[in-house]
């Protein structure tokens, strides 16, 4: 039975995050935090598969304003490319390949607020609008059915999307001014934006801009209150709106922070008074006003099939309007053929405590459903069991709306069942620090904890003082651990630092920021009864590049830096010298040629000193031999799946454990390049409890025991251990007490208000557990975001934990509305 002890004490500060935006193949989300970080979510329908790919650590001075995800076409192949806008009025490209942010505009002499593509992609559904089911901007009847928010024939709608048919020249972009302009700027096969024209320039600022769904059309909304539609090829202004409806009143200036044009021909604003307005894109008519936001409207967001708006604002709120099926009297100059729906307030969902800054709609890609023979039945007598709500509507193809803000957390909703579902909480623990705990150190075998924080790293010693700590919330409590700091290692011109590691003898720590790495040597001195630590900076060798990762040889002999630039780089700490420098390939050849693949962001070495596994973010995994410095193996990605967390067996150092995004885990047997013994009979069996693993899994733990066969996996939710030496419960599916959809659920078991029947059947489970003895995958739930789990003994784990409301209080923001620019 393991003993946890727990300590709260590490700093967690997350940045809000303030824009999103969709890949062309809704298989990513792309999401930009305050801090200058950009990070890539593969989009999953349930429990299997959410997972943040990469994160590119861009220039934390650069305030991104908005992002772009636009479709093109490299040398007639289609692809992607992702663009940002920023306050200081350049347009950076991200490379989600090479992990870097490159400036492809600099300053257009303004504040760019707003960036939109041009549709580069013409839907099937779009030509039968186009060719006469769109009348006065408005649906025909015959072409939409009854908008129940349960009619299947509005799920088939949303759900199927035909637009696959890639447009191949070249793609504009439009840019909201802070100057009143509109620019727009084209992009092919160049690295570089071209200049293509700017619209009239108008009084005050340009704070929104969106195409029309043919591209012919540009709508600009900005701080005086007026909606302008643009013809794009004329560069003429078409109409005005004045939006005069100013739910809060009007004030000095009157925002219209986003627009979203549709298919069906309603353009829909939303504005600084709280009011969410729809528009007849033809004429400039108002068609129906909501004021539902108590403050600013931050975001819009569409679902696929255009029957949908989403709105969201500084009230934390997130809103669904929908087109009903009743219609609106024609003008007495319109025929009376011509109908015209109603836009209708649906409900609203409140998961955030602070603003929300952005919405996006994401159609997961991967499958989570059992298939039907796969299906097991439930035992009889067995207790029915728990079906949590994300279940419901968590399958492939169905729209997914997501939401992002100030409170730095990311929500999934669905798009087709918006009220009826509770959202699932994407990131519990958003930005997680990086923490490394290192065993039997050098200085008296105290234990020593390194943790990185965006701008310096801090080293801890470790003691851990039994007694009882009441509600603990996983496992038996040892007691608590406390953590006094050693040092504190600011990092150069307050440079954002990538990644960090520490010896096994913790005499020895390093990191790198994005422009070249550092290594230091700690040392502890007696000095008239009291300790002093030293901190001594050694001179790594000139040229080395920054590294994405970076870790220690088990004897502490050697540093080795995934670098930037594609390459392992082998550095002799005593000597100093580089020694080696390994090429990732997929086949071999020659180190001398230039590197292909992405660069290596994960890197762990066995405990015999012989094997180092390199991984890059897409989840391929490189194999090499220190001894003889030479590349052993190549791993392709495992069924598609993302690497979440990796090790090697202190047990036996020939075989590394590996867990995906896909919720399975791997034991290769790395000197015979070939899946273990264990993964032969059980990878692709494992019990539902673990492929449905609440929350991403982070990080692995092996206890410090050659004669151990057990790992920790754990996530920010919970933590799971197996056990290699045990058989594996396969008749286990009625166990779903700890799905990832359980958000409600869990929710409730936190707060003082709790469910009694779902509590008693919680707690009946785990009593039955309990009687039955320990068995193999066996779970256990946490109750306050965990950063990190290690083993202190064998049988004893260190939890770092830190309650979620102790961090909202760092934040910079309070959740109440507030403005997005100053005077």
């Amino acid at each position: 039975m393991l003993e946890v002890y727990r300590s709260s004490s590490v700093e967690w500060k997350p940045s809000p995050v303030v824009a999103l935006a969709t890949s062309a193949d809704d298989s990513q989300v792309a999401a930009a935090r305050e801090d200058g970080s950009l990070e890539i979510w593969l989009v999953s329908p349930g429990a299997v598969g959410w997972h943040r790919q990469l994160t590119i650590h861009g220039e934390q001075n650069s305030r991104v304003s908005s992002l772009v995800w636009c479709r093109c076409s490299s040398s007639g192949v289609p692809s992607s490319r992702l663009f940002s806008s920023s306050v200081d009025g350049s347009v950076s490209e991200w490379d989600i390949f090479l992990l870097k942010q490159k400036i492809v505009l600099d300053s257009v002499g303004a504040s760019i607020w707003k960036m939109a593509a041009s549709p580069s992609i013409i839907s099937q559904l779009q030509k039968k609008l186009d060719s006469g089911f769109v009348e006065n901007g408005h649906i025909d009847p015959r072409f939409h059915g009854d908008e129940d928010e349960t009619s299947e024939s509005e799920d088939n709608a949303e759900s199927i999307e035909l637009r696959e048919e890639p447009i191949t020249e070249d793609s504009l972009v439009a840019l909201a001014c802070d100057d009143g302009c509109v620019r727009i700027y084209s992009f092919s096969d160049s690295d570089q934006l071209t200049y293509n024209k700017s619209l009239p320039r108008v009084s005050g600022r340009i704070l929104s801009v969106a195409w029309s769904p043919d591209g012919n059309m540009i709508y600009s909304g900005s701080n005086d209150g007026f909606i302008r539609c643009w013809d794009v090829k004329r560069s003429h202004e078409v109409y005005r709106i004045t939006v005069g409806l100013g739910g809060l009143g009007t004030g000095p200036e009157f925002c219209i922070w986003s627009l979203i044009a549709l298919r069906c021909g309603t353009l829909v604003s939303a504005d600084s008074t709280g009011s969410v307005q729809f528009w007849d894109s033809e004429h400039g008519t108002l068609l129906q006003a909501y004021s539902f936001h108590k403050g600013d409207v931050n975001a819009l967001a569409a679902a696929p099939g255009h029957s949908r708006v989403f709105s969201a604002g500084s009230d934390g709120q997130v809103i669904l309007y929908k087109l009903s099926g009743d219609a609106i009297e024609a003008n007495d100059d319109m025929s009376s053929s011509k109908v015209m729906k109603k836009w209708v307030y649906v409900g609203y969902v409140r998961a955030h405590t602070h603003d929300v800054r952005a919405l996006t709609v994401a159609v997961p890609i991967s499958q989570e459903d059992i298939l039907l023979d796969e299906k097991v039945k439930r035992v009889r007598g067995k207790e029915k069991p728990l079906d949590f709500s994300y279940h419901k509507w968590a399958h492939l193809g169905v729209p997914m709306l997501i939401s992002a803000g100030d409170d730095t957390k990311l929500f999934a909703y669905s798009a087709k069942e918006f009220t009826k579902f509770s959202p699932h909480d994407i990131s519990p623990a958003p930005q997680r620090p990086p923490i490394q705990l290192v065993l039997n150190t050098v200085f008296d075998q105290i234990p020593l904890l390194l943790i990185q924080s965006s701008y310096w790293l801090d080293i801890f010693c470790v003691c851990v003082k039994r007694g009882a700590v009441p509600d603990t919330g996983c496992g038996p409590s040892g007691g608590l651990a406390t953590t006094d700091m050693v040092a504190r290692v600011k990092s150069k011109a307050s440079r954002k630092i990538i990644c960090s590691t520490m010896s096994s003898s913790g005499a020895l720590f390093a990191y790198s920021d994005h422009v070249k790495p550092s290594l230091f040597e700690l040392k502890k001195r007696e000095k008239a009864g009291k300790s002093a630590w030293i901190i001594n900076k050694k001179q790594l060798p000139p040229n080395l590049s920054f590294a994405h990762s970076m870790v220690f040889s088990f004897d502490s002999s050697r540093l080795l830096l995934a670098g930037h630039d594609r390459k392992i780089y082998i550095v002799d700490v005593g000597s100093l010298e580089l020694i080696h420098a390994f090429t990732p390939r997929r086949k071999e050849l020659d180190d001398a040629l230039p590197p292909t693949e992405p660069p290596i962001t994960r890197m762990f070495t066995s405990c015999d000193g012989q094997w180092l596994s390199a991984i890059n973010c897409f989840g391929d995994v490189y194999i090499f031999n220190l001894e003889i410095q030479r590349q052993h193996w190549f791993i392709s990605r495992m069924d598609g799946a993302s690497v979440t967390a990796a090790g090697f067996n202190p047990r036996n150092s020939n075989i590394l454990i590996i867990s995906t995004s896909s919720n399975h885990v791997y034991a290769f047997d790395v000197e015979a390049k070939q899946l273990g013994e264990w993964s032969m009979r059980h990878t692709f069996v494992l019990p539902q409890r673990y492929q449905e693993f609440p929350g991403e899994v982070v990080g692995l733990s092996f206890p410090p025991s050659s004669h151990s066969s057990t790992v920790i996996v754990y996530s920010a939710r919970a933590m799971c251990l197996i056990d290699f030496g045990m058989p594996i419960d396969r008749n286990d599916n009625h166990d779903r007490d700890l799905t990832n959809g359980q958000d409600s659920a869990l929710k409730k078991l936190q707060n003082s208000a709790v469910n009694g029947r779902l509590k008693r059947k919680l707690k009946g489970h785990e009593l039955e557990t309990k009687q039955i003895g320990r068995k193999n995958f066996e779970f256990c739930a946490f109750r306050d975001p965990v950063l990190f789990v290690g083993h202190i003994l064998k049988n004893s784990v260190l939890i770092i934990d830190k309650p979620w409301m102790q961090v909202v209080k760092t934040f910079d923001t309070q959740p109440v509305h507030r403005h997005i620019y100053g005077t």
